[in-house]
């Protein structure tokens, strides 16, 4: 770089940026936690800005990238403070799943065509009874009944019994073998 250093500029912005960031976060420590996040992106990438452009504006871009990147993150995060969600999470070994998927599949095989037809557009696409029986050319009620007697039919099938959990890793397998809520007959 010729010509001044633009890091030299870096802490004339101090002020405007921390008023910056309060208004936009309404807590002191959270607008200097950004400040100091913003400074150290600058920081790490001053090759980026241009000499001769407008230093604050640019400042201000990143602390704004900044302020709404950690509001998006927040969205997605769970608030745990007494640890209760963190104490529920477990990870069954995938041989498990691996295991009851090929019993899974075994059954399945076994299903008619049109059960296995019906499973496959309710339960692992999430097609609506309607819309499968649309797509069937079928009464919404031979769907239904279909579906009832395919979940029944596989349940048998894998030696289920009503209150057995079942613990596959796959979801459209477990929403095949699921009763959907919303569409009980």
């Amino acid at each position: 770089m010729s010509g001044p250093d633009p890091r030299d500029e870096l802490i004339e912005h101090l002020p405007a940026m921390r008023a910056f960031a309060i208004s936009l976060t309404r807590n002191n420590a959270t607008a200097d936690d950004m400040v100091q996040d913003t400074l150290v992106k600058a920081w790490t990438n001053i090759e980026k800005f241009q000499v001769g452009t407008n230093m604050r504006a640019w400042l201000f871009t990143i602390l704004r990238n900044n302020y709404y990147s950690s509001r998006r993150r927040a969205q997605r995060e769970v608030a745990d403070l007494d640890g209760k969600h963190t104490e529920a999470l477990a990870e069954k070994p995938a041989h498990d799943g691996r295991l009851q998927m090929k019993d899974f599949r075994c059954a399945f095989a076994q299903l008619s065509d049109e059960q296995r037809e019906v499973l496959l557009l309710v339960g692992a696409s999430g097609f609506s009874y309607d819309e499968a029986a649309e797509m069937c050319g079928v009464a919404v009620g031979t769907i239904k009944s279909r579906t009832n007697r395919a979940r029944q039919r596989l349940a048998e099938l894998m030696h289920l019994e009503d209150d057995d959990a079942l613990e596959m890793t796959d979801d459209a397998t477990m929403s095949v073998l699921t009763a959907a809520k919303a569409a009980s007959f």
